[in-house]
């Protein structure tokens, strides 16, 4: 994209009161944003309103700065000397075209990722799976988000999410745990609802640079843009509209994520949910989708199965032969457990076992990794995807 063409795609989407709609509609009358900002008011006028008309014929204030920014952003190199940075607007060949069935398509993207990946066609269609789910979870969802995000990266999938704490990035990590050098298709894609320059949350950081090197990082928000609240649920559908279908691994009544499901479901895509705990709040979303229809998963195989037809078992990445739903590294009092929260007191009558006896073995499954600890004095056995 020439410098002159990207200060038109940036004063359009900058327009005070000139939005998506708006833009489309403006773009479908004169071709490209250089031609609307040729044309009279009056031309303007048949397309959007007359405050719109009158913005359009004045250049936003910020318009200079983030040009020079912009430009500045796309230059840099990735740590290869190859170009790893793009802005694909609609109709640009790096532009996603999934995102055209959806209904509010953003106007342009910015792109970060691996230079391999910056080549028409790689970002969204019949490869991409959307992992979404609380921000709070579980050990327990902690462990599938990853599990899971690993055996369906390992079976092909593109795991795509939105860099959050919790179930978004143990789901980016499963990918990541699941990818190599010569993987055709990006890893994992993070949508997020900041400008590129920026990483929210800041502990992200380094997960960030990973996802760049080994998969893309996508934003429809311009450089600088902070982490505004309304942004986040707005990235949803583009989350959503990328992949053919949308997994929740964890969700609390109120949570985000259900906003991502419905957003598919209204897409036309497939909803998945894992189902959790009666006793755990973030199990009640998933539950909710269960009852409405989405469809209750308890491995990684039920997920291929809706979206490719019967396929052979997927071994997780590192254990050769092991099918996703295996419990390795059986333990009585993991038995005694079950996979339900539960409190030391209730665990000491199940088991018998003096209270010192029973924290020095629970401290030994916690550091395994096999038992999490939750708030209040509970803990939960860590299954597997």
């Amino acid at each position: 994209m020439e410098r002159e063409e990207l200060a038109a795609w940036l004063r359009l989407t900058l327009t005070p009161g000139v939005g998506n709609t708006a833009a489309r509609r403006l773009l479908v009358a004169f071709g490209l944003p250089q031609h609307i900002f040729e044309q009279p008011s009056q031309a303007l006028l048949a397309c959007v309103s007359a405050p719109q008309a009158n913005a359009l014929l004045s250049t936003p204030e910020p318009l200079a700065p983030l040009l020079e920014t912009t430009w500045n952003w796309l230059q840099e190199p990735g740590p290869d000397g190859a170009p790893h940075r793009a802005i694909a607007p609609l109709g640009h060949p790096l532009y996603p075209l999934p995102l055209l069935d959806i209904d509010d398509p953003p106007l342009l993207l910015y792109l970060m990722g691996a230079a391999r990946f910056m080549v028409p066609g790689a970002l969204g269609g019949m490869h991409c799976l959307a992992m979404v789910g609380s921000r709070n979870p579980t050990p327990q969802g902690q462990d599938n988000a990853r599990q899971f995000a690993r055996a369906l990266r390992a079976a092909g999938l593109t795991i795509v999410s939105g860099l959050a704490l919790g179930i978004d990035a143990a789901a980016h990590e499963g990918a990541l745990d699941a990818s190599t050098e010569a993987d055709p298709t990006p890893a994992t894609v993070a949508v997020v609802g900041t400008g590129l320059d920026r990483v929210y949350p800041a502990r992200h950081r380094g997960l960030a640079h990973r996802i760049a090197a080994c998969g893309m990082l996508v934003s429809e928000y311009p450089l600088g843009t902070p982490p505004l609240a309304p942004n986040f649920p707005k990235r949803n559908r583009i989350i959503s509209g990328l992949s053919q279908g949308t997994l929740v691994v964890e969700a609390a009544p109120a949570s985000g994520s259900l906003i991502t499901a419905r957003l598919a479901s209204e897409q036309g895509k497939e909803v998945f949910a894992i189902p959790g705990s009666i006793h755990a709040i973030q199990s009640r979303g998933c539950h909710a989708l269960i009852r409405q229809g989405a469809k209750l998963v308890e491995s990684a195989q039920d997920v291929l199965e809706e979206l490719h037809g019967p396929v052979a078992t997927v071994p997780l990445p590192g254990k050769p032969g092991a099918a996703p739903d295996a419990q390795a590294n059986a333990h009585p009092l993991l038995d005694a457990m079950g996979f339900d929260p539960i409190g030391l007191d209730a665990l000491q009558a199940r088991t018998g076992l003096a209270t010192s006896s029973l924290q020095v073995q629970l401290l030994e499954l916690e550091l395994e990794g096999l038992v999490g600890r939750l708030p209040g004095g509970l803990f939960q056995c860590k299954g597997r995807a």
